[in-house]
């Protein structure tokens, strides 16, 4: 079950994460998956102080985005981080870890998000490829926009060819870990988004009643 937001941050948002992505200062990437020969990309540094205000934009955003939250159940969200690719760059196919070090408690990533921040336009190459069996689902997003992929799927970043592929990744914590759990919950909250209001009041109620207690009863 995939999700792509097309505004998840504002126009004004990604003009100031693209200016503080040109300011900040980049580690390389295989710092994160030392592992993995196939990564070779550039993290924001955790430690830099520009990094961290783009950080803040990406979570503010992700914390009010409702359209987000119905399809996640957030419990944690990492602390977003930029990724830059650079001509030549690229990420080889892989899935991402089941924790990642957060805090004193390690967080279980259950579902990755990419906040896509260059124009397309500037840059060639640099697809996320997110491999389903036999077939590859190909997205470069326009600027703001974000996908949401379950963090067990498999998928890549293909070389970029020209120009700069500058992108906000982070991975969530769900209170719902069970994917197919996850996909059903969100699909009945989108018949009660759409259909409530027609419905009649006892039938609405007995779906919210579904919904409140399966909820209640896969969480964890």
């Amino acid at each position: 079950m995939f999700l792509q937001i097309e505004n998840l941050l504002s126009a004004a948002e990604v003009q100031a994460v693209a200016e503080l992505g040109r300011q900040a200062r980049y580690v390389e990437g295989r710092r994160s998956n030392p592992h993995n020969t196939t990564k070779n990309n550039a993290l924001g540094d955790p430690a830099d102080p520009v990094a961290q205000r783009a950080s803040q934009i990406a979570l503010a955003a992700l914390q009010r985005s409702e359209e987000a939250k119905n399809f996640v159940f957030p419990r944690r969200i990492a602390a977003p981080c930029l990724c830059r690719y650079d001509v030549g760059m690229k990420y080889g196919a892989h899935s991402d870890a089941a924790f990642l070090p957060v805090g004193a408690q390690p967080l279980r990533s259950d579902v990755s998000c990419t906040i896509f921040i260059a124009d397309p336009k500037t840059y060639q190459g640099g697809e996320l490829l997110i491999h389903l069996g036999t077939e590859k689902l190909s997205i470069k997003g326009a600027p703001g926009s974000a996908v949401f992929y379950p963090s067990t799927t498999v998928h890549e970043v293909v070389p970029v060819s020209a120009g700069e592929r500058l992108v906000i990744i982070t991975f969530i914590e769900s209170q719902v870990p069970d994917q197919m759990q996850r996909d059903l919950l969100y699909t009945l909250g989108e018949v009660r988004a759409l259909e409530g209001l027609k419905m009649d009041w006892n039938n609405r109620v007995q779906l919210e009643y579904v919904i409140a207690n399966l909820h209640r009863m896969w969480a964890k």
